[in-house]
């Protein structure tokens, strides 16, 4: 489907791209330089709204009389907050810390009008309870998924679901990093319904 006017994903994770891709728009990618540090006292859901907000306001001047969607994820877990690993050692950590345990994954989701700068934003939050796991199983996952560009290490869209007990939330897209219901939902209010 067609859109007046452009729509931009500012992010570089093939994750969130091939989410988007699903609803059959048209649209490019843009990387946002953002420096992605929580501020002082600032929880997890204000972080990742805080962020996605930067995200999108930061490519907006390239993409003028666009949509431009800026998305951001916090993991946390017994009020530590889990970032993409990038090393086997890390998500060896992670995972043995959350074994057992429910950790909040809060998704945020700015859709920005750059035509006249009004911006919808919403968080969703996933709690996502792990099994009880042994050191071998983590290790047999680490092996054939090496997950170290997700956040808490767990590809849930893949072989991670097998380190699930649970998954609780209203957008099951949320957890993998892009919230296809509230999108579709701040899109239309932006003037680009998704089914015409």
């Amino acid at each position: 489907m067609a859109s007046p006017k452009g729509i931009v994903l500012a992010s570089a994770s093939t994750y969130r791209r091939e989410l988007l891709e699903r609803l059959g728009l048209a649209f490019e990618c843009a990387l946002p330089e953002v420096d992605e540090s929580a501020l002082p006292g600032e929880s997890a859901a204000d972080t990742a709204l805080r962020l996605s907000r930067l995200k999108a306001k930061a490519v907006a001047w390239r993409f003028p009389h666009s949509i431009v969607i800026g998305c951001d994820q916090v993991a946390s877990c017994d009020g530590a907050r889990l970032g993409k690993p990038g090393n086997h050692a890390n998500a060896l950590a992670q995972l043995e810390f959350m074994s057992g345990k429910t950790v909040a994954f809060d998704t945020a989701l700015t859709v920005l009008d750059t035509s006249n700068d009004e911006a919808r934003s919403r968080v969703v939050t996933c709690r996502v309870t792990f099994r009880r796991l042994t050191r071998a199983q983590i290790e047999a996952y680490l092996e054939r998924e090496q997950p170290y560009d997700c956040a808490g290490s767990a590809k849930a869209e893949g072989l991670g679901i097998a380190l699930l007990a649970r998954i609780e939330t209203e957008d099951p897209t949320s957890l993998i990093g892009l919230p296809l219901i509230a999108l579709t939902e701040l899109l239309a209010e932006a003037g680009v319904p998704v089914l015409g």
